[in-house]
C-alpha cells in the first residue's frame, strides 16, 4: 500500500501550532476537562488506566447506537476518532482494482486511502450554484455496475452543506441497483445551525457504514473518540482489524465519551456548539459582505467550516502561504480540495476571537484587490 501524502493534514500539522490566528480549525471551540466534569458530574480520577474494551465499553456502544434508529450495541465499533473509523472501513471494503466513487469536494482522507489501496477513483462533484448539491443524475451516471464503494461526507466538509433528500435518495438507489457499499462520514452531524438534524444514511440500505466522532460538533477532539455503525454481521471483522491499528480506545476517553453522550449532556454540548457557530457566522457573514466584490460563499448550514470563492490574481495555495508568512494566519487553500480560487475558513473557535484573524485576511485581500485594479 503506497499511500499518497495527505496534503491538507500535512499543511495543518506543520503550521497550526505556530500561527497567531488558526482559521483552519474545523470544529467548535473545545471544552475543558473541568467543563466536561461539571456537565457530566463525573470524576474520572478513579479510572483505571489499563486496557479497556477494545471495541468500546458496552455503555459507550449503547449510547452511540441510540443515535441511529434501529441500531444496537452490536452495530457499533468504537475507534480512535473518525479517522480510524474511515481507515478501517476503507481497508476492509477496497482492494486493488476496485472502483470507488467519492462525492466531492470532501475531506480527502478517503480519496487518498482509495488511491493507496489501488482503487480506480471517480468523483461526483457538488456545485455551488445548486447550494452545494450534485447535478441531478450525476450520481446515477457515476455509480455503475462494478462500483465497490460510494463515499459521502454529510454534512459536507469543506462547504458546510448537507445533502438534500433528493441527492441522498439518488445515491442510495444507484448503490442499491449496483450492489455498491456506502460509507457516510457524518462527523459534522449535530452541528446544524438550525438544530434540525441531518438525515443519516444509516438504515437506508443493508450496505451502509457510518463514521462519526465527538470531535467536531461536540467540542471534544482531544478525546480522540469516534465510531463506526455497521451491519451486525460485519462488526466482528472490523473490530478484529483494530488489533492491527490502535487496539482500543483509551479507557479514560471511553468513560468520558459515554458520559458526554448521556442524552441531557449531549444536548447541552450540541447547543453550546450551535451557539458559538451562530454568533461566529454572523461575524463571518458581515466580514464577507465587506468584500462583496471579491468574496462569495453559500452560507453554511452545518458544521464549523465555510468555503469561500474569490476573485483575485493569485492561486489558493500561494494566497494561503502569503497569509501564513506575512500575517500569521492559517486557512486551508481550496486546491487541497480540488477547487482552486477558493479557501476554507473554520469559524467555530472563540479563542482567539474570529474577528481579528479575519481583519488580517482583509489586509491581504485589499492589497491583492488593489493590484488587480491597478
Amino acid at each position: 500500500m503506497k499511500q499518497p501524502i495527505f496534503v491538507m493534514e500535512r499543511w495543518q500539522s506543520h503550521h497550526e501550532n505556530a500561527v497567531e490566528y488558526n482559521l483552519a480549525e474545523s470544529g467548535v471551540q473545545p471544552v475543558t476537562l473541568a467543563e466536561l466534569q461539571e456537565l457530566t458530574g463525573l470524576d474520572p480520577a478513579d479510572t483505571l488506566l489499563g486496557y479497556g474494551h477494545t471495541d468500546g465499553s458496552p455503555s459507550l456502544r449503547q449510547r452511540i447506537a441510540a443515535l441511529y434508529p434501529g441500531a444496537t450495541a452490536d452495530n457499533i465499533v468504537a475507534t480512535v476518532g473518525s479517522a480510524e473509523a474511515n481507515f478501517l472501513a476503507m481497508w476492509r471494503l477496497v482492494e486493488q482494482g476496485d472502483r470507488v466513487v467519492v462525492v466531492r469536494p470532501t475531506y480527502e482522507q478517503t480519496t487518498g486511502l482509495a488511491v493507496g489501496l489501488g482503487a480506480q477513483l471517480d468523483s461526483v462533484w457538488l456545485e455551488e450554484d445548486r447550494g452545494w448539491q450534485p447535478v441531478p443524475g450525476a450520481a446515477t451516471e457515476a455509480i455503475q455496475p462494478g462500483t465497490r464503494l460510494v463515499v459521502v461526507t454529510n454534512p459536507n466538509n469543506p462547504t458546510g452543506h448537507p445533502l438534500g433528500e433528493a441527492a441522498i435518495a439518488e445515491i442510495v438507489e444507484a448503490a442499491g441497483r449496483t450492489g455498491a457499499w456506502i460509507l457516510s462520514d457524518e462527523v459534522y452531524a449535530g452541528g446544524e445551525l438550525s438544530g434540525e438534524p441531518t438525515p443519516s444514511f444509516w438504515g437506508r440500505t443493508d450496505r451502509v457504514l457510518v463514521s462519526a466522532s465527538l470531535s467536531k460538533a461536540y467540542g471534544l477532539p482531544g478525546l480522540r473518540l469516534g465510531w463506526l455503525v455497521v451491519p451486525a454481521e460485519f462488526r466482528e471483522e472490523l473490530w478484529a482489524r483494530k488489533d492491527y491499528t490502535t487496539i482500543a480506545p483509551s479507557p479514560l476517553c471511553d468513560r468520558l465519551g459515554a458520559a458526554a453522550l448521556e442524552p441531557g449532556v449531549r444536548a447541552a454540548l450540541l447547543e453550546r456548539g450551535r451557539g458559538i457557530l451562530r454568533a461566529n457566522l454572523a461575524v463571518l457573514d458581515g466580514w464577507a459582505a465587506g468584500h462583496a466584490g471579491v468574496l462569495g460563499f453559500a452560507k453554511p448550514r452545518a458544521g464549523a467550516v465555510a468555503f469561500f470563492r474569490y476573485d483575485l490574481p493569485i492561486g489558493s495555495t500561494e494566497l494561503a502561504e502569503r497569509l501564513l508568512e506575512e500575517h500569521s494566519v492559517l486557512l486551508v487553500p481550496g486546491d487541497q480540495f480540488g477547487i482552486d480560487r477558493h479557501f476554507r475558513i473554520g469559524y467555530g473557535y472563540t479563542s482567539p476571537p474570529l474577528a481579528p484573524g479575519l481583519e488580517r485576511v482583509s489586509r491581504m485581500i485589499d492589497q491583492l484587490a488593489a493590484v488587480r485594479a491597478g
